[in-house]
């Protein structure tokens, strides 16, 4: 039993489904109004579980191309720990918990969900092998946590939820495409394009993702912009990103391993904070 529940836990990917239980609760935090916390139980419930069977179905369909990167190839379906039958209930189960749960919270939520793990599973894990657009599709449902957790305190979608969402969008073109850098050789094993460029760490490459990193410099004042948050967001947000933004201007320069490990290790920590520090500051 210790064994499947690890299996299923690694199936989920339960780390990264707890990142995406704090951003929400980050994005309900930030919205105005009281704190309900039977609606952060099922906003914790439902992003954990909707995030959880995106996952489980991605690994579900990728099982055979997993067994062939060194990143992938001890997955509990390529190592027969759990059945192709077995993760399919179990990603089913996760889905229809987890868009319940954030039914209860209200029908957008519910919706937001849905077409989260659609795009997820449909959209963004059959385009890997063909175009890096990938990364840009994946973008969209990846970019759901903090306007969920907006939309579970307002029952409403508008231009706060929309600023919230443009953050984390614009973040995960440097972060994504910085482990793809230091992870390619091990994506072209299975054919994923995951790189801007088609020639892989080229000019072009880094040049996309010193673009998107300095695009952040403007979209993370943007909540002071539309009244969210006091002045103090803006010096706090750029001194953030500013790291990050010259780890990448070094990457272009250098195209060296080191600075593309250090974009990616900058923007762990980049959300978090700044969603911190809209919450700290918010008005």
């Amino acid at each position: 039993m210790k064994q499947k529940l690890k299996a299923y836990s690694e199936l989920m990917k339960l780390r990264l489904s707890s990142l995406v239980i704090f951003s929400s609760f980050l994005g309900y935090m930030i919205a105005p109004g009281d704190i309900v916390w039977l609606d952060v139980f099922f906003l914790s419930i439902g992003g954990a579980f909707v995030t959880g069977a995106a996952n489980a179905y991605n690994q579900i369909i990728e099982r055979d191309l997993d067994k062939k990167m060194e990143r992938t190839k001890n997955r509990p379906l390529p190592e027969n720990r759990v059945t192709v039958k077995e993760a399919f209930v179990f990603s089913t189960v996760l889905a229809i918990v987890g868009v319940g749960s954030l039914f209860m919270l209200n029908n957008l939520c519910a919706s937001l969900g849905i077409l989260a793990l659609l795009l997820y599973v449909f959209a963004y894990t059959p385009l890997k092998q063909k175009t890096p657009l990938s990364v840009f599709v994946g973008a969209f449902p990846g970019s759901f946590p903090p306007m969920l957790g907006y939309v579970a305190a307002t029952n409403h979608f508008g231009l706060d939820a929309g600023v919230l969402y443009a953050v984390q969008f614009f973040w995960q073109f440097p972060h994504f495409w910085a482990i793809a850098w230091k992870l390619n050789d091990d994506y072209l094993k299975a054919g994923f394009k995951m790189l801007p460029s088609l020639g892989g760490r080229d000019k072009k490459s880094a040049f996309q993702i010193m673009l998107y990193t300095a695009m952040m410099l403007p979209m993370g004042t943007m909540p002071y912009m539309v009244g969210m948050t006091s002045i103090y967001s803006v010096p706090l947000a750029l001194l953030l990103t500013l790291p990050m933004l010259i780890y990448a201007i070094k990457l272009y320069l250098t195209l060296e391993m080191k600075y593309a490990i250090k974009v990616m290790f900058a923007s762990f920590y980049y959300l978090p904070v700044i969603l911190l520090i809209y919450l700290i500051t918010k008005v």
